[in-house]
């Protein structure tokens, strides 16, 4: 059987944006792009399918956190709409963007450490057309 990669260490690792297998290399090349393999250790990130998972659990948690901020400011302070606008268009976007790359690295350590699509050194069967 094979042994059971580290699942939290992993998660955590991911979500710093850094390799699941070292810790210590970049797991992108870019802002969302997944590097091939690790800059420190080699290990090869190119099996990684995250596809619209990170962007989904991002609305899911900023539309959460903001959702009941927006109604407990508006219930407060009363604003101007527009200033309610601005102020609560700025801070989701915000959160969004600094979310996403580290859900996406979490995403893609999960996948490493369950072995999934190749990462436990067997390719996955070529999907149908």
């Amino acid at each position: 059987m094979i042994e059971d990669r580290p699942l939290g260490l992993a998660t955590r690792r991911g979500f710093l944006r850094r390799c699941p297998n070292c810790g210590k290399g970049h797991m992108f090349s870019g802002y969302l792009t997944v590097a091939g393999a690790c800059d420190h250790c080699g290990e090869d990130l190119s099996h990684q399918r995250a596809d619209d998972g990170p962007a989904w659990l991002t609305m899911l948690i900023v539309g959460h956190l903001m959702a009941p901020l927006l109604h407990i400011y508006f219930v407060q302070f009363r604003p101007e709409p527009l200033v309610l606008f601005a102020v609560f268009a700025i801070g989701c976007t915000a959160l969004a963007l600094a979310l996403l790359p580290r859900l996406k690295g979490l995403i893609v350590a999960f996948q490493w450490a369950r072995r999934m699509h190749g990462f436990g050194g067997t390719p996955d069967p070529d999907p149908a057309p």
